[in-house]
């Protein structure tokens, strides 16, 4: 894996959850209605975690324009990616969980190991 090809990987997923962040947030409501969801009993809980993904989306391009200089910052994106998937396939395994969370699980998860490969690769220089 090549510094580009790390850098072309965090501006992916910076544009990946900031797109997913700013639709949660601006409409939230009709994501949820449009997939048949039952939304929280109160849009901050959609607010907090959107306003989450935006922040994550600018600490991946900060990432991307050095990432040798902010590796470290890789394995906190590697934490969230593994915590939405831990999330969503647990919940997935033992009750069941709205299939609008699955696709989204399934693209951290490909994040994840690529996150990971890229934290391993910058530390060889």
């Amino acid at each position: 894996m090549t510094i580009a090809w790390i850098k072309t990987l965090f501006v992916v997923a910076g544009v990946y959850d900031g797109v997913l962040g700013a639709a949660f947030l601006l409409f939230g409501q009709r994501i949820y209605e449009l997939s048949g969801v039952t939304p929280p009993n109160h849009v901050g809980y959609v607010q907090f975690p959107s306003l989450l993904l935006i922040i994550f989306a600018v600490m991946f391009f900060r990432v991307a324009a050095d990432p040798a200089r902010n590796r470290e910052l890789m394995l906190y994106g590697a934490g969230l990616k593994l915590a939405y998937c831990g999330v969503v396939f647990g919940h997935d395994l033992v009750s069941g969980l709205p299939t609008l969370w699955i696709p989204w699980a399934w693209a951290d998860l490909v994040f994840l190991v690529l996150f990971l490969i890229a934290w391993r690769q910058t530390a060889k220089g």
